[in-house]
């Protein structure tokens, strides 16, 4: 595949990620505005948006054996933890730009929890262990079994954390 090719699908695969995050997040806001029917049309449109994404992504060749995707998705968090979340809080704390901060910093202290559950998995792959994972809707806390009493990163009560089927 030419190296244009190649830019123009990683291109594609994140404008078409990004606007399916992007319609998730309106489609909400238009279910509290109480617009159902533009919910259900942003919610069509990110499904449609994902399809074009896992698309791209194929093509790529970038999806493999599930070990070697738990792989990439370790050295993905991890390098995100390390490097890429805490420049950018050292940059929106110099912006005095208290807002990204704790977002930044919410995702960070996920990341490394990501990566840590994706290292399990990789560990115990093949074993089918049965687990329930936990997400908190404020932060993206990742949790396994059960929620915690409060968010350790957030101090959300873990009654609002959302079961993941």
């Amino acid at each position: 595949m030419g190296e244009n090719t190649q830019e123009n699908l990683k291109e594609a695969f994140a404008g078409e990620s990004q606007a399916n995050r992007k319609y998730l997040a309106f489609a909400k806001k238009a279910e509290e505005e109480g617009y159902p029917q533009v919910a259900k049309l942003f919610r069509a449109a990110a499904e449609a948006e994902t399809v074009h994404a896992h698309n791209h992504l194929r093509v790529m060749k970038g999806i493999k054996s599930t070990k070697e995707n738990l792989q990439d998705a370790i050295g993905g968090e991890t390098q995100e933890f390390k490097k890429m979340y805490p420049e950018m809080m050292e940059k929106a704390k110099a912006e005095k730009n208290d807002e990204a901060v704790q977002t930044f910093h919410y995702a960070n202290e996920v990341e490394k929890i990501h990566a840590g559950l994706y290292s399990k998995a990789l560990e115990s792959l093949g074993k089918n262990e049965a687990l329930d994972y936990y997400i908190c809707p404020f932060c993206g806390n990742t949790v396994e079994k059960a929620p915690p009493e409060k968010c350790p990163i957030c101090g959300a009560p873990g009654k609002k954390f959302i079961k993941i089927a």
